[in-house]
């Protein structure tokens, strides 16, 4: 990933990201640390897709898993969590 510090960014503008996106995101480096990433809009899109396909595999995998009987009902929140305090390691 490139990177450009803020006090580039400040000088020239814009004009200073535009050269180093279009060979990928964009680390902006603000008192020695990165603090922020610059995206194309493709890449954004991209990126936004990718999380909303993974939270769906997430939702069928869980519908598979209540239609196969994998999944606990408790009555209520507390019983739910004397469960889990049940199952944690000692």
């Amino acid at each position: 990933m490139n990177s450009i510090p803020a006090q580039e960014i400040k000088r020239r503008g814009i004009a200073a990201v535009d050269d180093l996106i279009a060979q990928g995101d964009v680390h902006v480096i603000r008192n020695n640390k990165p603090q922020y990433v610059v995206l194309s809009e493709e890449r954004y899109r991209e990126l936004v897709a990718e999380a909303h396909e993974a939270s769906l595999a997430r939702v069928r995998a869980s519908l598979e898993d209540v239609k196969e009987g994998r999944v606990k009902r408790f009555r209520s929140a507390d019983d739910l969590l004397k469960a889990l305090d049940a199952d944690e390691p000692a």
